[in-house]
């Protein structure tokens, strides 16, 4: 394919600065948001043991829960039951909500004894999941704008930007991509390769890029899309159901048994399994059941269900998310779910989820790769002297994008010795991550972005070494409080952290080396590392 050459260097220089913009934040994003797949097994090997009480049979639910309200009157406004075997029966939110993440959540949890009476207990939040999904929708910006996170709306912009580099990036590579799309030519030099990867990485994945970066665009303004609608649509409601209901104040005990609501949520998204029920408002004009079901084999709205809004009283479907066949949910409705479902991955089961985390760390080391090709095509250019911006660049980019990692890392790391302390686990979570962020950015700038490079990966991977073996010091000494995985999902957390060790060792082997005996006039190259006769050589 034919594509002059001036239209061409306009498309890579419209790819390049694109890139640069936005690509520490979305470094940033999809680092984090390729752990979100598996944000359940994070929250279940984080948590203690012990922090869920024991599930009920089928059919004491109604039990349990007609025991909750009289032992607690304030439930009728909002209580959840859950049918997971690895949850407690029971629970609802004594401070904070479901929504967002909050610091100081705490969550009252019940079941029944033996003898059939009520046990409740009170238990913090642990937001580690939350943790990692508020890194990979803001970034770690702090601060709000309206009722979201600032970073979000910056994340949108970010993510437009990086459309824009994927569409370039795509039509300048055109006229070489058949004959070196799988070249990945070492002989070549370092930066060669890397320009290889990056473009290998990008091309093989590019449906998933291109979805991810229009659907954050979405996520991140659909405040402002949905009032455009609104324009169209008036006061009819844009995902389907009938917002006109007549008021009428139910007493508690008229509410049917929950098998009634599990038979006629069974009725109308047949071969879904039912998680959990959330009531809310039962005793005002206007109750409602939330009920979150599962269907791994189709596109979900949230990342690891759907939802089912009914009257608990009268049974009535008032909206949802399943795509059932009666319309019910509308046209828009079905788009915004596709759009929910690509972006989650919620789709496909263990081998979906599998592939997106692979992609998603694949994207991570797009940004990451494409800011060193660029760093690498100045140093050539300067030849000799480095430029103050392109030390600056480069010592940003290793900051964050390792600061990032580092954080993550952290928080796993001090998790199980955090819940041996008298903290809030969630806001230490926090000071943990910001302060390992800061550092490492604070250190890039400090040791130049070449000896830190190395210092930071090796941080990184003794901070995920430290993952199982705080697991194995639980194991040797039982007595500390530390609990050992318990479940494949746990084993899983375990080794992830494993792997991302041996990782990081091989990649700072391969640093060592360059920061040791790369070329002289590098920004990864390190003087003070090397020894007198080398840099001799080196010059001559």
């Amino acid at each position: 394919m034919k594509i002059r050459s001036d239209i061409l260097r306009t498309y890579q220089s419209v790819h390049t600065w694109t890139g640069i913009t936005a690509g520490l934040l979305l470094f940033i994003g999809f680092f984090a948001g390729a752990l979100t797949m598996f944000g359940s097994a994070i929250d279940d090997w984080a948590t203690p043991p012990d922090y869920q009480l024991q599930q009920v049979p089928i059919g004491q639910h109604d039990v349990l829960l007609r025991q909750v309200f009289a032992a607690y009157p304030d439930t009728v406004d909002n209580v959840t039951v859950s049918f997971d075997e690895h949850s407690s029966p029971v629970y609802w939110y004594d401070s904070g909500s479901a929504r967002g993440f909050s610091l100081d959540d705490q969550m009252m949890h019940a079941t029944l004894d033996a003898q059939g009476k009520l046990v409740s207990e009170l238990r913090h939040v642990n937001e580690l999941s939350m943790l990692i999904d508020y890194l990979h929708r803001s970034a770690g910006i702090i601060g709000e704008i309206g009722h979201d996170q600032a970073g979000v709306y910056v994340l949108g912009i970010a993510a437009f930007l990086y459309f824009i580099a994927l569409v370039s990036g795509l039509i300048f590579l055109l006229p070489s991509l058949v004959k070196s799309f799988f070249a990945l030519r070492k002989e070549k030099g370092a930066n060669r390769f890397w320009l290889d990867s990056h473009n290998l990485v990008g091309i093989a994945s590019l449906p998933f890029h291109i979805i991810i970066a229009v659907t954050v665009v979405v996520f991140s303004f659909h405040d402002l899309f949905y009032g455009g609608l609104s324009q169209v649509y008036g006061d009819k409601p844009l995902f389907g159901g009938d917002e006109h209901h007549q008021e009428v104040r139910y007493e508690v005990s008229a509410l049917p048994n929950l098998n009634d609501i599990r038979k006629r949520v069974e009725d109308y998204a047949p071969g879904y399994e039912i998680t959990s029920i959330n009531l809310r408002g039962l005793t005002s004009e206007h109750p409602s059941a939330s009920v979150a079901v599962l269907s791994e084999a189709s596109f979900m709205r949230g990342p690891h269900s759907d939802f089912l809004f009914m009257n608990p009283f009268t049974l009535e479907v008032d909206t949802s998310s399943v795509i059932n066949g009666n319309g019910q949910q509308g046209v828009w409705g079905s788009v915004v779910k596709t759009f929910f479902g690509l972006h989650f991955g919620s789709y496909g089961g263990e081998i979906g989820r599998w592939l997106y985390f692979i992609m998603g760390l694949g994207g991570a080391f797009l940004f990451y790769s494409g800011n060193l090709i660029w760093l690498e095509k100045r140093r050539k250019k300067q030849q000799v002297t480095q430029s103050k911006s392109s030390n600056f660049m480069a010592s940003l980019t290793v900051g964050v994008c390792l600061g990032s990692a580092i954080g993550i890392a952290g928080t796993f790391a001090a998790s199980k010795w955090l819940t041996l302390t008298a903290l809030n686990i969630n806001i230490a979570y926090m000071w943990v991550y910001y302060s390992l962020f800061f550092a490492a950015i604070i250190g890039a700038f400090t040791l130049g972005a070449a000896r830190f490079s190395l210092v930071g990966l090796l941080s990184f991977s003794l901070l995920c070494l430290i993952v199982p073996l705080t697991s194995l010091c639980g194991l040797l000494l039982p007595n500390m409080g530390i609990w050992v995985p318990s479940s494949t999902a746990d084993l899983g957390v375990e080794a992830g952290a494993l792997c991302f060790a041996i990782a990081g060792l091989v990649a700072a082997k391969r640093v060592k080396h360059r920061v040791y005996h790369g070329e002289v006039n590098s920004i990864w190259y390190c003087q003070k590392l090397t020894s007198s006769k080398a840099s001799s050589a080196h010059l001559a």
